[in-house]
């Protein structure tokens, strides 16, 4: 097979591929990588893959291109390596991807770079399943296409229900963007509402198949965790906080990076919809009183 009909099947493959060199820059980078990450090839030939391109994270926010990079681990050892990772998407969100790490050698067995082949990791939420299913845009807030505030109230009747019924705990969450007026003031309602999409995607990315993310006005967004213990509640808001914090826009050469404060608690048998979301935002002004970007869980 000649090279060129091997880069061109390699490109047309439906999973992300790229090479680097032993420095890890970036030597090819197929389609599926434009479509997974929003980057096109022309934007990352020639960079390093750490140039506020993928930023890979793992679950608990830690950077790996500042320590433990699989793909440089691999060219150091030559061992192949798999994990899942969450990458930096060109509109600011993280998204999940399942990477397999290998290094390339030349004919004498030396390394002299490494490819990584990376799918996207991204769970339906069972939210956009149910959504879907409806097929009625009265539960789909129009911008961030996930549930408003009619959908909130269906979700909360179920997970009340749960409760009652079968003692089935469920974690709410409330959280809002810190100082986000600052950003619209400064760049204008248009790049708000892409770090709104950015934020809401980054959440989403931090969730569980089973939990439910609700737009619930402006930069304001409830969560239900469904079936989560007092120390999972904790770690997800954790999660949830890490990721949005991890993520960032570019807005020509201006990096954009914006954080929540968050409020977290468990449904109780006699709540309301209006009870709980009152008493998770007054865990979120404590949040705020302690001095942003903060989870108080309650």
């Amino acid at each position: 097979m000649s090279e060129d009909l091997y880069l061109e099947l390699l490109d047309n493959l439906f999973d992300g591929v790229y090479y680097v060199d032993r420095n890890r820059v970036i030597t090819f980078w197929n389609k599926a990588s434009e479509r997974l990450t929003g980057y096109g090839k022309d934007e990352v030939l020639g960079k390093a893959c750490s140039d506020n391109i993928l930023k890979h994270i793992d679950s608990h926010g830690r950077e790996l291109c500042v320590q433990g990079c699989p793909l440089h681990a691999t060219m150091a050892d030559g061992k192949m390596r798999e994990a899942l990772l969450y990458l930096h998407h060109k509109d600011g969100h993280r998204v999940p991807v399942h990477i397999r790490v290998s290094p390339l050698m030349d004919e004498q067995g030396n390394v002299i770079g490494g490819i990584e082949v990376f799918s996207d990791g991204t769970q339906s939420l069972q939210t956009l399943q149910e959504l879907e299913h409806l097929k009625n845009e009265i539960f789909i807030d129009p911008l961030l296409k996930i549930g408003n505030r009619r959908y909130a109230e269906m979700i909360f009747q179920t997970r009340l229900y749960e409760l009652n019924a079968f003692n089935v705990p469920c974690g709410v969450v409330f959280l809002d963007v810190d100082n986000f007026k600052e950003i619209n003031d400064t760049f204008g309602h248009l790049i708000g509402d892409r770090v709104l999409l950015m934020v809401s995607r980054s959440i989403a990315s931090a969730l569980r198949g089973t939990d439910t993310l609700i737009r619930w006005g402006g930069d304001e967004m409830l969560i239900f965790l469904p079936n989560v213990t007092p120390a999972g509640l904790k770690t997800i808001a954790e999660r949830i906080r890490v990721f949005v914090e991890k993520s960032f826009l570019m807005v020509g050469d201006q990096k954009i990076t914006v954080t929540v404060s968050v409020g977290a608690t468990l449904l109780d048998k006699e709540d309301t919809l209006e009870s709980i979301t009152q008493r998770t935002d007054s865990l979120l002004y404590q949040s705020k009183q302690s001095g942003k970007n903060q989870i108080t869980v309650g």
